[in-house]
């Protein structure tokens, strides 16, 4: 008897998905969600295709052990191998064939690729160790001589000034001895410490990989930093550039030492317990065709996108084509370069905003989340960032990745699996712009403390944030220092500690409550910027012709942190006191800071984070007696951290000794104006 075929209303209906983890957490995603699956079918597709023609996604990302110029064993020479698919010809210049520029011709093989062969017979004494060289290509627009685009090591001719490549092979490789370092710890809690290796000497000049790895880790470590993030060590031809225009990705700048003394570095903060991650620049690079990859094969659009696509509105600077697969591979191969060859425990990345919309985020308020998923929106970067975390978490488990966005794009600190980009933080951008416009245009005795509060506590739930009261950012020449917009003009006049200039006085107690607030509020993760813990008394401003050429500003100048009499003393001791209190509390592993009291008419905000129980106390002038507030736990309380203890440069008004007890969940402190107090159970 033949089955009867089942009718529209009796057929059983296909299942929906579930939602995604992403939408779950926040409904207001629900009419993006299939922008978030088509996403996540993309890089699926991509990772399928990437295993089906090279085996996986890490060796995919071995462009730079296959390019470049290396020395092979097995066939007993150098090969030089290029991608340059657009060029006419190509030839290997250098002090080995007195820089013939007809030479050394290398001959196409497939997809693009050149190749020469120089045999050790021929070439062992005279293509060495420390040898320069670089490649002259040949366009339909005429010959250039260029840098390779996976070099290893450039350096700039002293009198020429011209940048060429140098063959790194010492006798002794580097001998690591950083086997048993974990991150785990820096990744639960990471304290961060921004910092630029030339300028962190005192003197006028340019410092070294060795020197910040004998002189300034130890004070990292001192003041209870777990991670230090290195700018500017890819290598950048304009040293003003801060290390943002670079030109070589795969080359750590020689300006600042060799390549064994950056893993040198690196190995000594690994033995101090200290992470070290990267501040690489994948979102643009220099637009300079002698040193950098601009226009390499004369096609235009090599790594870049073609036309005005391809050149940034703001930062005149090139814009890598993240839909090309060899553009792909390459900056994929860049990050596991730096992850397997100099021991990165992970990246800060630069300019993620920019890379993740095609108007780069200038001149848009991110209002809606159509601003998010709309036609702005680059898929193509969005399918390389899930690409380059997924291979960075793959590669090194544990790794931290950053990224500086200040659009706030939902999911961007998720994992893939629930539809995020799969970073682990977000910079929390919002918090020194406020920061700086409360100091700019709003008098003390008006800060808006609802405002501050929710600047500071408001963001993505589950997305963890890098918090920070100034970064490189606010540093720089044309904006000032936190230190600077208090003390003013007296920071140069009223720094002695026992100066009793009321000015002085307001600027130091602020200085410390918004670095406490800032860390106790404001994320999972903080962070500061070489010098700006003591108040650094200036801006930083790289040698460059309006100044003359100076290194007055691209320095920092420890000696006023070391010195007991001055203020900037007393301002490092806090950041010190308050890190180590955040580290010994677990303070950025807990939950957000929960309010207790919020009180406008006193300028005081009470709450708690990680069984700690902050009282922050704005008021110009007003101490307040028999100050009382709940708490969730009865019980002794002590305080753990004064910001007026006379180490600090306070008044020592609280007396720190002191047991109080809760009365009914009541606690009741005296609390003198611009101070903020710490207290745990006892």
């Amino acid at each position: 008897m033949a089955k009867s075929k089942p009718t529209a209303s009796t057929a059983p209906k296909a299942r929906r998905p579930a939602p995604l983890a992403l939408v779950k957490n926040d409904p207001w995603l629900a009419p993006y969600e299939p922008v978030l699956r088509r996403r996540q079918a993309r890089l699926q597709a991509r990772i399928e295709e990437i295993e089906k023609y090279h085996g996986s996604l890490a060796q995919y990302a071995t462009a730079h052990q296959q390019l470049g110029l290396y020395h092979d064993a097995t066939r007993g020479g150098y090969v030089y191998r290029e991608w340059a698919p657009g060029a006419e010809a190509l030839f290997l210049i250098g002090d080995f064939n007195q820089w013939d520029r007809q030479a050394h011709p290398l001959r196409r093989l497939e997809f693009g690729v050149w190749e020469v062969f120089l045999p050790d017979a021929e070439y062992k004494n005279r293509l060495t160790h420390g040898s320069l060289y670089k490649v002259h290509v040949v366009t339909a627009g005429g010959g250039k001589d260029r840098l390779p685009a996976t070099l290893r090591r450039a350096v700039q001719n002293e009198q020429t000034k011209d940048f060429a490549g140098q063959v790194w092979q010492p006798e002794t490789p580097f001998a690591w001895t950083d086997q048993k370092f974990k991150i785990a710890a820096a990744v639960m809690e990471p304290l961060i410490y921004e910092a630029h290796v030339g300028m962190a000497t005192e003197e006028g000049r340019v410092g070294t990989y060795r020197e910040f790895a004998e002189n300034i880790l130890p004070r990292i470590e001192a003041g209870g930093y777990n991670v230090v993030q290195l700018m500017a060590v890819m290598e950048h031809p304009y040293y003003g550039s801060f290390g943002y225009h670079v030109a070589n990705l795969f080359a750590a700048s020689s300006r600042f030492g060799t390549p064994e003394d950056l893993k040198f570095l690196i190995n000594e903060a690994h033995r101090r317990g200290i992470a070290v991650l990267l501040d690489i620049v994948h979102s643009h690079a220099v637009k300079n065709e002698a040193e950098g990859l601009a226009n390499f094969d004369g096609s235009g659009n090599l790594y870049f996108h073609r036309g005005d696509r391809g050149n940034h509105p703001g930062w005149d600077s090139k814009l890598f084509d993240y839909g090309r697969d060899e553009v792909q591979r390459f900056l994929l191969s860049n990050l596991r370069f730096w992850l397997e060859e100099y021991h990165f425990d992970g990246f800060r990345f630069d300019g993620v905003t920019s890379m993740l919309y095609h108007h780069h985020g200038e001149g848009v308020a991110f209002v809606g989340y159509d601003n998010y998923f709309g036609p702005g929106a680059d898929e193509d970067a969005i399918l390389y960032l899930q690409l380059a975390t997924t291979l960075a978490h793959e590669l090194k488990k544990g790794s931290l990745l950053i990224a500086e966005d200040m659009s706030g794009l939902p999911g961007l600190c998720r994992p893939i699996k629930e539809g995020g980009v799969g970073f682990d933080y977000r910079l929390a951008m919002g918090i020194p712009d406020f920061w700086i416009k409360l100091l700019k245009h709003t008098p003390d005795e008006h800060w808006p403390l609802g405002e501050l509060w929710h600047t500071l506590s408001n963001r993505r739930a589950g997305e963890k944030t890098v918090a920070y009261a100034e970064s490189h950012d606010q540093a720089l020449v044309g904006d000032k220092t936190l230190a600077h917009w208090l003390f003013d003009a007296g920071i140069y006049t009223h720094m002695q500690a026992g100066d009793p200039d009321p000015g002085a006085a307001r600027a130091l107690a602020l200085h410390k409550l918004i670095r406490l607030l800032t860390l106790s509020v404001g994320g999972e993760a903080y962070l500061t910027f070489i010098g700006n813990e003591f108040g650094h008394p200036e801006w930083v401003d790289f040698p460059r012709e309006g100044n003359g050429w100076s290194y007055q500003f691209a320095r920092r100048q420890w000696s006023l942190s070391e010195n007991p009499d001055l203020k900037f003393h007393q301002l490092g001791a806090f950041d010190k006191a308050l890190v180590q209190m955040a580290r010994g509390q677990h303070l950025l592993a807990a939950g957000p800071a929960t309010l207790l009291k919020h009180d406008e008419e006193n300028k005081v905000l009470v709450y708690e984070r990680g069984g700690l129980v902050f009282v922050v106390n704005l008021h110009i002038e007003k101490s307040l007696t028999d100050y009382r507030f709940w708490v969730t736990q009865e019980g002794q309380y002590r305080v753990v951290l004064s910001s007026d203890n006379s180490r600090f440069g306070g008044f020592d008004r609280t007396d720190e000794g002191f047991v109080y007890e809760t009365f009914e969940h009541q606690l009741s402190l005296y609390v003198p104006s611009r101070v903020a107090l710490v207290l745990a159970r006892a």
